[in-house]
């Protein structure tokens, strides 16, 4: 089954991709960010993220938007990889779910359940340059064949 007809969202999008939203803002610290998630749905366009002070969006917010499938890297076919790799790579950070406008059709959480979910805070769309957990999850692995 497609996005088309599954309706499932990239909890770690790019600004420009299409239907993206603010889901949260990085909070925490460079070695150890945090997402602070909105309790409310936030429709931010991209051209209203400005003034950010010289950085990038992804490095004040968190998006989500409709995953790409075979647009997307980490797309292997089937499942999104991401989701896997930071579910075997990364520690849990939170002991309940966190507060989450897209669980209903978030990927991760349709593919890997709430484990994703208790490592989803952890994750920022533009990691900081370090050989960390953080940076090995995000790496593709490569293509995967399709079964």
């Amino acid at each position: 089954m497609s996005t088309q007809e599954t309706g499932l969202s990239c909890p770690s999008a790019q600004p420009d991709m299409a239907g993206a939203r603010v889901i949260g803002l990085i909070s925490g610290t460079a070695e150890e960010p945090r997402i602070a998630y909105l309790k409310q749905n936030a429709e931010v366009p991209v051209s209203a993220v400005t003034g950010l002070g010289g950085l990038e969006p992804t490095q004040v917010f968190r998006f989500a938007a409709r995953c790409e499938e075979q647009r997307c890297v980490h797309f292997d076919g089937r499942r999104c990889s991401l989701g896997e790799r930071v579910v075997q790579t990364l520690d849990p950070v939170v002991d309940a779910l966190p507060s989450c406008q897209i669980r209903a059709t978030c990927r991760w959480h349709a593919e890997q359940g709430g484990e994703a979910c208790r490592r989803c805070p952890q994750v920022v769309t533009m990691i900081p340059r370090a050989n960390n957990k953080l940076n090995r999850a995000a790496k593709p692995q490569g293509p995967a064949p399709l079964a």
